[in-house]
Protein backbone atom coordinates (compact mmCIF):
# COMPACT_ATOMS: atom_id res chain seq x y z
CA UNK A 1 0.00 0.00 0.00
CA UNK A 2 1.51 3.42 -0.80
CA UNK A 3 2.59 6.09 1.62
CA UNK A 4 1.29 9.67 0.93
CA UNK A 5 4.07 10.59 3.26
CA UNK A 6 7.23 12.69 0.84
CA UNK A 7 10.68 10.56 0.98
CA UNK A 8 13.62 12.06 2.39
CA UNK A 9 14.92 13.19 -0.77
CA UNK A 10 11.73 13.89 -2.55
CA UNK A 11 12.02 16.90 0.54
CA UNK A 12 15.31 17.75 0.53
CA UNK A 13 14.73 18.30 -3.29
CA UNK A 14 12.01 20.68 -2.72
CA UNK A 15 14.26 22.79 -0.41
CA UNK A 16 17.04 23.08 -2.40
CA UNK A 17 14.49 23.95 -5.25
CA UNK A 18 12.90 26.99 -2.99
CA UNK A 19 15.92 27.92 -1.48
CA UNK A 20 17.65 28.17 -5.10
CA UNK A 21 13.88 30.34 -6.61
CA UNK A 22 14.84 32.37 -3.51
CA UNK A 23 18.44 33.09 -3.83
CA UNK A 24 17.35 33.52 -7.57
CA UNK A 25 14.69 36.15 -6.71
CA UNK A 26 17.57 38.05 -4.99
CA UNK A 27 19.76 38.41 -7.65
CA UNK A 28 17.13 39.66 -10.09
CA UNK A 29 16.24 42.03 -7.63
CA UNK A 30 20.02 43.42 -7.35
CA UNK A 31 20.40 42.97 -11.41
CA UNK A 32 16.96 45.21 -11.46
CA UNK A 33 17.81 47.76 -8.71
CA UNK A 34 16.04 46.97 -6.10
CA UNK A 35 17.07 46.65 -2.39
CA UNK A 36 15.65 45.14 0.59
CA UNK A 37 15.94 48.09 3.04
CA UNK A 38 14.88 51.64 2.26
CA UNK A 39 17.52 54.21 1.73
CA UNK A 40 18.56 56.28 4.73
CA UNK A 41 17.58 59.89 5.13
CA UNK A 42 19.71 62.29 3.81
CA UNK A 43 18.55 65.34 5.00
CA UNK A 44 21.04 64.92 8.38
CA UNK A 45 23.50 65.32 6.21
CA UNK A 46 22.92 69.16 4.46
CA UNK A 47 24.92 71.58 4.68
CA UNK A 48 24.32 75.14 3.85
CA UNK A 49 27.49 77.42 2.41
CA UNK A 50 29.18 79.33 5.44
CA UNK A 51 30.63 81.84 2.70
CA UNK A 52 28.64 84.42 1.17
CA UNK A 53 27.90 88.29 0.78
CA UNK A 54 25.49 87.92 4.45
CA UNK A 55 25.88 85.55 6.70
CA UNK A 56 23.96 82.60 6.65
CA UNK A 57 21.15 81.89 9.82
CA UNK A 58 19.22 85.30 8.73
CA UNK A 59 17.53 84.81 5.75
CA UNK A 60 17.62 81.23 5.79
CA UNK A 61 14.40 79.07 6.51
CA UNK A 62 14.48 78.67 10.40
CA UNK A 63 15.36 75.33 11.37
CA UNK A 64 14.01 73.30 14.15
CA UNK A 65 16.36 73.94 17.09
CA UNK A 66 18.21 77.51 17.83
CA UNK A 67 20.57 78.27 20.68
CA UNK A 68 21.48 82.02 21.19
CA UNK A 69 24.31 82.43 23.45
CA UNK A 70 25.79 85.59 24.47
CA UNK A 71 29.22 86.51 25.75
CA UNK A 72 31.14 89.12 27.45
CA UNK A 73 35.07 89.93 26.74
CA UNK A 74 37.35 89.63 29.62
CA UNK A 75 38.76 92.28 31.79
CA UNK A 76 41.59 93.96 29.71
CA UNK A 77 40.68 92.63 26.25
CA UNK A 78 41.00 94.60 23.38
CA UNK A 79 40.62 95.40 19.83
CA UNK A 80 43.57 92.47 19.01
CA UNK A 81 41.72 89.76 21.38
CA UNK A 82 38.28 90.51 19.98
CA UNK A 83 39.44 90.22 16.20
CA UNK A 84 41.56 86.94 17.35
CA UNK A 85 38.19 85.51 18.93
CA UNK A 86 36.36 86.16 15.54
CA UNK A 87 38.77 85.29 12.90
CA UNK A 88 38.78 81.40 15.22
CA UNK A 89 35.03 81.38 14.57
CA UNK A 90 35.53 82.15 10.98
CA UNK A 91 37.59 79.16 10.62
CA UNK A 92 35.82 76.99 13.05
CA UNK A 93 32.04 77.94 12.07
CA UNK A 94 33.43 77.13 7.81
CA UNK A 95 34.47 74.04 9.12
CA UNK A 96 31.30 72.99 11.00
CA UNK A 97 28.82 74.02 8.94
CA UNK A 98 29.90 71.39 6.71
CA UNK A 99 30.04 68.85 8.54
CA UNK A 100 33.55 68.99 9.04
CA UNK A 101 35.54 69.01 12.96
CA UNK A 102 36.65 72.73 13.96
CA UNK A 103 40.73 72.35 13.98
CA UNK A 104 40.56 71.64 17.88
CA UNK A 105 37.13 69.47 18.18
CA UNK A 106 38.04 66.77 20.62
CA UNK A 107 34.65 65.09 19.51
CA UNK A 108 34.98 65.42 15.64
CA UNK A 109 33.22 62.78 15.17
CA UNK A 110 30.13 65.21 16.81
CA UNK A 111 30.38 67.14 13.67
CA UNK A 112 29.61 64.91 10.66
CA UNK A 113 26.18 65.71 10.33
CA UNK A 114 25.52 69.38 9.69
CA UNK A 115 21.96 68.66 9.71
CA UNK A 116 21.66 72.56 7.75
CA UNK A 117 23.47 74.47 10.47
CA UNK A 118 24.33 77.85 10.57
CA UNK A 119 26.65 79.92 12.49
CA UNK A 120 25.69 83.50 13.04
CA UNK A 121 27.92 86.31 14.67
CA UNK A 122 26.63 89.67 16.86
CA UNK A 123 28.61 92.40 18.13
CA UNK A 124 27.04 94.11 21.06
CA UNK A 125 28.20 97.41 22.12
CA UNK A 126 30.70 96.56 24.43
CA UNK A 127 32.44 94.83 21.93
CA UNK A 128 33.01 98.28 20.18
CA UNK A 129 33.70 99.82 23.20
CA UNK A 130 36.49 97.32 23.84
CA UNK A 131 37.73 97.89 20.08
CA UNK A 132 38.11 101.65 20.55
CA UNK A 133 35.65 101.64 18.13
CA UNK A 134 32.10 104.18 17.79
CA UNK A 135 29.10 101.09 18.27
CA UNK A 136 26.67 101.14 14.90
CA UNK A 137 24.00 100.22 17.34
CA UNK A 138 22.67 100.48 21.39
CA UNK A 139 20.67 99.56 23.67
CA UNK A 140 16.96 99.99 23.86
CA UNK A 141 15.02 102.70 25.86
CA UNK A 142 13.20 101.13 29.18
CA UNK A 143 9.90 100.29 28.41
CA UNK A 144 6.94 100.34 30.85
CA UNK A 145 6.36 96.40 30.14
CA UNK A 146 9.98 95.58 30.79
CA UNK A 147 10.72 93.34 33.88
CA UNK A 148 14.20 93.16 32.29
CA UNK A 149 16.52 90.21 33.85
CA UNK A 150 20.03 90.33 34.14
CA UNK A 151 20.82 86.99 33.44
CA UNK A 152 19.07 87.58 29.86
CA UNK A 153 20.09 90.63 28.41
CA UNK A 154 22.72 92.77 27.07
CA UNK A 155 26.13 90.77 25.95
CA UNK A 156 29.50 91.64 24.02
CA UNK A 157 29.01 89.27 21.28
CA UNK A 158 26.37 86.79 20.22
CA UNK A 159 26.63 83.88 18.43
CA UNK A 160 22.99 81.99 17.14
CA UNK A 161 23.54 78.58 16.18
CA UNK A 162 20.49 77.09 14.62
CA UNK A 163 20.16 73.00 13.44
CA UNK A 164 17.63 70.93 12.23
CA UNK A 165 19.70 68.59 15.01
CA UNK A 166 19.89 69.78 18.60
CA UNK A 167 23.19 67.38 18.64
CA UNK A 168 24.37 69.62 15.76
CA UNK A 169 23.81 72.80 17.54
CA UNK A 170 24.91 71.90 21.05
CA UNK A 171 28.36 69.96 19.67
CA UNK A 172 29.21 73.51 17.37
CA UNK A 173 28.01 75.65 20.85
CA UNK A 174 30.62 73.81 23.11
CA UNK A 175 33.67 74.16 20.13
CA UNK A 176 33.19 77.39 19.36
CA UNK A 177 32.43 78.65 23.12
CA UNK A 178 35.63 76.57 24.72
CA UNK A 179 37.49 77.54 21.67
CA UNK A 180 37.69 81.48 22.80
CA UNK A 181 37.53 81.05 26.58
CA UNK A 182 40.48 82.81 27.56
CA UNK A 183 38.74 86.12 25.37
CA UNK A 184 35.55 85.48 26.36
CA UNK A 185 33.15 84.20 28.94
CA UNK A 186 29.85 82.99 28.45
CA UNK A 187 26.76 85.71 29.75
CA UNK A 188 23.41 83.58 29.20
CA UNK A 189 22.39 81.09 26.70
CA UNK A 190 18.94 80.64 25.19
CA UNK A 191 17.45 77.21 23.69
CA UNK A 192 14.29 77.40 21.50
CA UNK A 193 12.43 75.18 19.39
CA UNK A 194 10.06 75.16 16.01
CA UNK A 195 8.25 72.74 14.83
CA UNK A 196 10.75 69.49 14.10
CA UNK A 197 11.57 68.80 10.87
CA UNK A 198 8.67 67.19 8.18
CA UNK A 199 5.78 67.77 10.68
CA UNK A 200 4.87 71.40 8.55
CA UNK A 201 4.77 71.66 5.15
CA UNK A 202 7.87 73.74 4.18
CA UNK A 203 6.85 77.35 4.26
CA UNK A 204 4.43 77.02 7.21
CA UNK A 205 4.18 79.81 9.64
CA UNK A 206 5.03 78.51 12.91
CA UNK A 207 2.55 78.87 15.97
CA UNK A 208 3.63 80.05 19.61
CA UNK A 209 3.13 78.12 22.52
CA UNK A 210 -0.04 80.09 23.39
CA UNK A 211 -1.12 78.43 20.25
CA UNK A 212 -1.21 81.13 17.94
CA UNK A 213 0.41 81.41 14.41
CA UNK A 214 3.44 84.03 15.01
CA UNK A 215 5.22 85.81 12.14
CA UNK A 216 2.20 85.98 9.53
CA UNK A 217 3.16 89.49 8.05
CA UNK A 218 6.80 88.86 7.74
CA UNK A 219 9.18 90.60 4.87
CA UNK A 220 9.98 88.26 2.04
CA UNK A 221 13.82 87.54 2.01
CA UNK A 222 14.33 87.08 -1.90
CA UNK A 223 11.84 90.55 -2.24
CA UNK A 224 12.27 93.33 0.24
CA UNK A 225 15.80 92.26 2.53
CA UNK A 226 17.50 94.86 0.79
CA UNK A 227 15.00 97.37 1.22
CA UNK A 228 14.46 96.45 5.27
CA UNK A 229 16.93 94.48 6.54
CA UNK A 230 20.69 94.29 4.43
CA UNK A 231 22.74 97.24 5.24
CA UNK A 232 25.42 98.87 2.73
CA UNK A 233 27.87 96.28 3.71
CA UNK A 234 25.91 93.14 3.52
CA UNK A 235 25.18 93.23 7.27
CA UNK A 236 22.24 94.18 9.79
CA UNK A 237 21.28 94.48 13.27
CA UNK A 238 19.71 92.23 15.43
CA UNK A 239 17.22 92.56 18.51
CA UNK A 240 16.95 89.41 20.99
CA UNK A 241 13.90 89.88 23.18
CA UNK A 242 13.06 87.22 25.85
CA UNK A 243 9.45 87.19 25.82
CA UNK A 244 7.84 85.38 29.39
CA UNK A 245 3.87 84.18 28.68
CA UNK A 246 1.39 83.45 31.26
CA UNK A 247 0.53 80.57 30.22
CA UNK A 248 -1.54 79.61 33.30
CA UNK A 249 -3.70 82.27 33.46
CA UNK A 250 -4.02 82.45 29.25
CA UNK A 251 -5.46 79.09 29.71
CA UNK A 252 -8.48 80.47 31.61
CA UNK A 253 -8.89 82.49 28.90
CA UNK A 254 -12.10 80.99 26.21
CA UNK A 255 -11.49 80.72 22.32
CA UNK A 256 -13.06 84.36 21.97
CA UNK A 257 -10.91 86.02 23.97
CA UNK A 258 -7.98 84.75 23.01
CA UNK A 259 -8.78 85.62 19.48
CA UNK A 260 -9.76 89.19 20.51
CA UNK A 261 -6.42 89.98 22.12
CA UNK A 262 -4.27 88.70 18.96
CA UNK A 263 -6.93 89.87 16.37
CA UNK A 264 -6.69 86.59 14.59
CA UNK A 265 -8.60 83.18 14.52
CA UNK A 266 -6.94 80.60 16.29
CA UNK A 267 -7.49 77.68 14.03
CA UNK A 268 -5.98 79.14 10.32
CA UNK A 269 -3.87 82.21 11.75
CA UNK A 270 -6.89 84.48 9.67
CA UNK A 271 -7.40 88.14 10.65
CA UNK A 272 -10.84 88.64 12.27
CA UNK A 273 -12.13 90.33 9.39
CA UNK A 274 -10.77 87.43 6.97
CA UNK A 275 -10.97 83.58 5.55
CA UNK A 276 -6.97 83.00 5.15
CA UNK A 277 -4.08 83.36 7.03
CA UNK A 278 -2.47 85.77 4.68
CA UNK A 279 -5.52 87.89 3.98
CA UNK A 280 -5.25 91.42 4.51
CA UNK A 281 -6.39 92.84 7.95
CA UNK A 282 -9.57 95.11 7.63
CA UNK A 283 -8.98 97.43 10.76
CA UNK A 284 -12.10 99.73 9.38
CA UNK A 285 -14.65 96.39 9.38
CA UNK A 286 -17.38 96.85 12.14
CA UNK A 287 -19.76 94.74 13.23
CA UNK A 288 -23.90 95.78 13.29
CA UNK A 289 -23.09 97.92 16.62
CA UNK A 290 -20.59 99.75 15.09
CA UNK A 291 -17.69 97.73 17.08
CA UNK A 292 -14.42 96.98 15.08
CA UNK A 293 -14.48 93.99 14.44
CA UNK A 294 -10.50 94.02 15.18
CA UNK A 295 -10.06 95.82 18.50
CA UNK A 296 -7.66 99.02 18.45
CA UNK A 297 -6.33 97.30 21.32
CA UNK A 298 -5.32 93.83 19.49
CA UNK A 299 -1.62 92.72 19.46
CA UNK A 300 -2.27 92.64 15.22
CA UNK A 301 -3.35 96.19 15.19
CA UNK A 302 -0.69 97.44 17.55
CA UNK A 303 1.92 95.83 15.82
CA UNK A 304 1.12 96.77 12.62
CA UNK A 305 3.62 99.24 10.53
CA UNK A 306 2.15 102.66 9.73
CA UNK A 307 5.05 102.72 6.52
CA UNK A 308 6.44 100.71 4.25
CA UNK A 309 9.60 101.72 6.03
CA UNK A 310 8.97 100.20 9.70
CA UNK A 311 8.72 96.93 8.75
CA UNK A 312 11.58 94.42 10.15
CA UNK A 313 12.47 90.70 9.88
CA UNK A 314 10.92 88.38 12.69
CA UNK A 315 12.67 84.53 13.57
CA UNK A 316 11.48 83.76 16.75
CA UNK A 317 11.38 80.30 18.54
CA UNK A 318 9.65 79.03 21.26
CA UNK A 319 11.25 78.35 24.43
CA UNK A 320 10.18 75.93 27.68
CA UNK A 321 12.13 75.73 30.94
CA UNK A 322 11.30 73.41 34.41
CA UNK A 323 8.78 75.17 36.29
CA UNK A 324 8.95 76.26 39.77
CA UNK A 325 6.98 78.11 42.55
CA UNK A 326 3.35 76.27 42.09
CA UNK A 327 3.18 77.36 38.54
CA UNK A 328 2.82 74.49 35.84
CA UNK A 329 4.80 76.64 32.96
CA UNK A 330 7.85 78.81 32.15
CA UNK A 331 7.05 79.20 29.12
CA UNK A 332 7.94 82.22 26.09
CA UNK A 333 9.42 83.29 22.93
CA UNK A 334 13.26 83.98 22.20
CA UNK A 335 12.16 86.93 19.63
CA UNK A 336 14.57 87.80 17.28
CA UNK A 337 13.90 91.02 14.84
CA UNK A 338 16.73 91.53 11.99
CA UNK A 339 16.55 95.07 10.49
CA UNK A 340 18.48 97.97 8.30
CA UNK A 341 18.28 100.13 11.57
CA UNK A 342 16.95 99.55 15.05
CA UNK A 343 15.97 103.50 15.44
CA UNK A 344 13.34 104.07 12.24
CA UNK A 345 11.97 100.36 12.23
CA UNK A 346 12.15 98.22 15.42
CA UNK A 347 11.28 101.19 18.05
CA UNK A 348 8.16 102.87 17.12
CA UNK A 349 6.68 99.49 16.62
CA UNK A 350 7.92 98.45 20.08
CA UNK A 351 7.06 101.99 21.81
CA UNK A 352 3.15 101.14 20.26
CA UNK A 353 3.16 97.84 21.78
CA UNK A 354 4.27 99.48 25.22
CA UNK A 355 1.63 101.87 25.19
CA UNK A 356 -0.86 99.38 24.91
CA UNK A 357 -1.20 96.35 23.42
CA UNK A 358 -3.88 93.55 24.52
CA UNK A 359 -1.48 90.95 25.04
CA UNK A 360 0.79 92.69 27.46
CA UNK A 361 -1.46 91.14 29.91
CA UNK A 362 -0.08 87.75 29.48
CA UNK A 363 3.48 88.25 27.78
CA UNK A 364 6.54 90.35 29.94
CA UNK A 365 9.62 90.88 28.35
CA UNK A 366 12.66 89.57 30.88
CA UNK A 367 15.79 89.65 28.42
CA UNK A 368 16.89 92.15 25.92
CA UNK A 369 19.71 92.88 24.03
CA UNK A 370 21.22 94.35 20.80
CA UNK A 371 23.70 93.61 17.79
CA UNK A 372 24.95 94.70 14.75
CA UNK A 373 24.86 91.86 12.39
CA UNK A 374 28.31 91.95 9.91
CA UNK A 375 28.65 91.17 6.87
CA UNK A 376 28.87 87.20 5.44
CA UNK A 377 32.90 86.51 5.09
CA UNK A 378 34.53 86.01 1.53
CA UNK A 379 37.46 83.22 1.66
CA UNK A 380 40.47 84.54 3.07
CA UNK A 381 38.51 87.56 5.24
CA UNK A 382 37.33 86.96 8.95
CA UNK A 383 33.67 87.79 10.61
CA UNK A 384 33.87 91.54 11.52
CA UNK A 385 36.27 92.72 9.18
CA UNK A 386 34.53 95.53 7.36
CA UNK A 387 33.48 96.96 11.03
CA UNK A 388 36.64 96.70 12.70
Amino acid sequence: MGSSVPQRGTEISRRRLLAGGVAALGAAGVAYGYTREPEEPVFGRESLSFYGVHQAGIATPPQAHGMFVALDLRDGAGRDQLISALKIWTTDAARLTQGQPALADTEPELAAEPSALTITVGLGPGAFTAAGTPSPVEGLPPFGIDRLETQWSDGDVLLQVCADDPLAVAHAVRVLTKNVRTMASIRWVQRGFRSARGTQKSGTTMRNLMGQVDGTVNPDPAVDFDSLVWNRDGGTTMVVRRIAVELDTWDELDRGGREFAVGRKLDTGAPLTGQFEHDDADFDATDRFGIPVISPASHIARARHTHAGEQFFRRAYNYDEPAAGGATSNSGLIFAAFQRDIGTQFLPVQQRLDEHDALNEWTTPIGSAVFAIPAGVPEGGFLGQELL
